[in-house]
């Protein structure tokens, strides 16, 4: 469906990628995958037509439609959610604007028959056009990705405005969803969904029909849905047929084989420069001599990739904390009239690690913010254990950070006693690299600021840490290093995170917050997730919403689920009906 061609894109003079080609086939599932930097964004702009390409051409076959959800999306839209949402599928939504208008003006005394019997005649043709366009179906779909992306359906006549920067890319992302285009390019859409969104858009897209193109730094969300791997490459774009597990085990063997191919061809450098050295003023080797530097300047060096693997590190030893780190007693916690927590009772053990889990707004952050001692409950008590100390991880965290401070005065403030090489390593492996280090607090970016907070919150002394999603803004590799430091680390940790990959080897227990109550599931988080798939499939077998009443939107769900369940039927009748009679002879 897309093809690109020879395209070459640079920015002052240092290209992102040279005379790369990459095709896009119907049904593709592809992880866009490469170093932070290496141009995966703006190859995605080149497919949109936002950035132009300094040569090269894309063809893309006609009427082909693209939906694209960008890292940051502002919408200044008017109208409410729901109509928002529709509008994304145009053709209905103007058609549905043509038809009010025409009733409008039927309903109006009309003197001239003609005039009336073409009102009725155009009518007529726009049902018929709206029905091709399976139209009325169009609200029921709207609804239902809507639901599954976490709305509720008190939500659907407020206006698109009122919604904040993480709950306006999920409107995006429905537009996109109900738009149902033949090509969908989402570059990190999972940073603002929970987890339940987040099982149900991995679900959607595994069973979309067109073709994806996919950036994302959540390792299990990209399994799942991706079954190709492009990878941008010292320049160079590289197609691997397989997912991101079994690309990385590619890129591990190309890599060690690029080590010892640059290693082979060091050494035969060196062997070429000393002969050069020795027999330079000689006169009897002068042909030779010259022969070898001619050699030396066509070399093309072997470029080798940053090793990741190397990089580690570790919290400072925590203090040891009594047998129990914190105590909750019947804790509540409401905002005006809405009740988001209600007698909560919990115990954390020293050295205990766990993960909070549930929908956007169910008191994950609420209840860590109230461990941390950030804001005080409305109801009840936290008692801390003797000795524990508690470090608190939030999206805000960054604004406490000195703006006149550089990056290497901000840590080496809260570790005196680590080398300059070893600040220096830490900071560079979440991508601070270089003279980066000196930059000032004031002119990071909202992300970068946020890296500069979780970093302190490493080389903290706290022996509980509670952390509000910390991996919005990590790549794969930083992810990598923070995961294996929290899977060390001897104290308590409360995780608030949807990254199933990043919670799976540090959190022992899993605690679900819904409608203001907390469930405890005691394994890590693939147990809660089986779990979970379990009591969904005992609720659809039992034909019952999951948690209370049944909606409206549950109704209309049932209703066409019922419908596709009959076509379905049909064309297996259909298919099979032939093939009955010469199975049977």
């Amino acid at each position: 469906m897309i093809d690109l061609q020879k395209i070459s894109l640079q920015f002052s003079g240092d290209y992102l990628f040279r005379d790369v080609s990459l095709k896009i086939y119907a049904g593709d599932k592809i992880s866009l995958v490469g170093a932070n930097g290496a141009g995966k964004s703006s190859l995605m702009k080149i497919i949109m037509g936002m950035i132009e390409p300094e040569s090269g051409t894309i063809f893309k076959q006609k009427r082909v439609s693209i939906g694209y959800l960008p890292q940051e999306q502002q919408l200044n839209e008017g109208t409410s959610l729901i109509d928002a949402v529709e509008a994304a599928v145009s053709d209905v939504y103007q058609l549905r604007l043509e038809e009010e208008d025409v009733t409008q003006a039927l309903s109006e005394d009309i003197a001239d028959e003609e005039y009336r019997d073409e009102l009725i005649y155009r009518l007529g043709v726009i049902h018929t056009k709206l029905a091709d366009l399976d139209s009325f179906t169009l609200r029921s779909r709207s609804e239902r990705i809507l639901v599954g992306l976490g709305f509720k359906e008190e939500d659907f006549p407020r206006s698109v405005r009122e919604f904040s920067g993480g709950w306006q890319m999920r409107i995006a992302l429905a537009k996109i969803l109900v738009a149902d285009p033949d090509i969908i390019l989402l570059d990190e859409p999972t940073n603002h969904l929970d987890i339940d969104s987040l099982r149900w858009i991995t679900n959607y897209l595994k069973a979309f029909k067109g073709a994806l193109l996919l950036v994302s730094h959540d390792k299990h969300f990209v399994n799942e849905v991706t079954s190709k791997t492009v990878e941008i490459f010292l320049k160079k774009v590289t197609v691997f047929k397989g997912t991101y597990d079994a690309w990385i085990a590619y890129k591990q063997e190309r890599d060690n084989l690029l080590e010892h191919q640059a290693a082979q061809q060091q050494k035969k450098l060196d062997e070429t420069k000393k002969f050069i050295e020795r027999f330079r003023y000689k006169a009897t080797k002068a042909k030779q001599v010259q022969s070898r530097i001619k050699q030396l300047e066509k070399v093309e060096i072997i470029e080798l990739p940053d090793s990741e693997s190397s990089i580690h590190f570790n919290f400072f030893e925590a203090p040891s904390s009594g047998r129990v780190s914190v105590e909750l007693k019947s804790i509540s916690h409401a905002y005006g009239e809405k009740r988001v927590l209600n007698n909560i009772n919990m115990i954390i053990q020293r050295g205990e690690k766990i993960a909070f889990v549930g929908p956007n707004g169910a008191g994950k952050t609420t209840l860590s913010k109230i461990l941390a001692g950030v804001m005080p409950p409305t109801g009840g008590e936290v008692v801390l254990g003797y000795n524990t100390a508690v470090a608190y991880y939030a999206q805000e965290v960054a604004d406490t950070l000195d703006p006149e401070d550089d990056i290497y005065e901000t840590l080496q403030a809260m570790a005196e006693d680590r080398s300059v090489a070893q600040i220096r390593s830490l900071a560079g492996a979440f991508l601070f690299t270089g003279d980066d280090v000196f930059k000032k607090i004031k002119v990071l970016s909202g992300g970068e600021k946020s890296r500069v907070a979780l970093l302190k919150l490493m080389l903290s002394k706290a022996n509980l840490l509670v952390l509000d999603e910390p991996t919005n803004h990590l790549d794969i590799a930083s992810k990598r290093i923070l995961r294996e430091a929290l899977v060390n680390f001897s104290g308590s940790i409360i995780l608030v995170s949807h990254d199933i990959d990043f919670i799976e080897p540090i959190a022992e227990k899993v605690l679900e917050f819904r409608d203001g109550k907390m469930r405890e599931f005691p394994g890590n988080i693939l147990y809660y997730l089986e779990k979970k798939e379990e009591e969904l499939a005992a609720s659809q077998s039992a034909g019952k919403p999951i948690g209370g009443t049944e909606t409206n939107t549950d109704k209309v769900n049932r209703k066409e689920a019922k419908r596709l369940e009959a076509e379905l039927r049909q064309l297996k009748h259909q298919a099979t009906k032939g093939l009955k009679p010469k199975l049977a002879k």
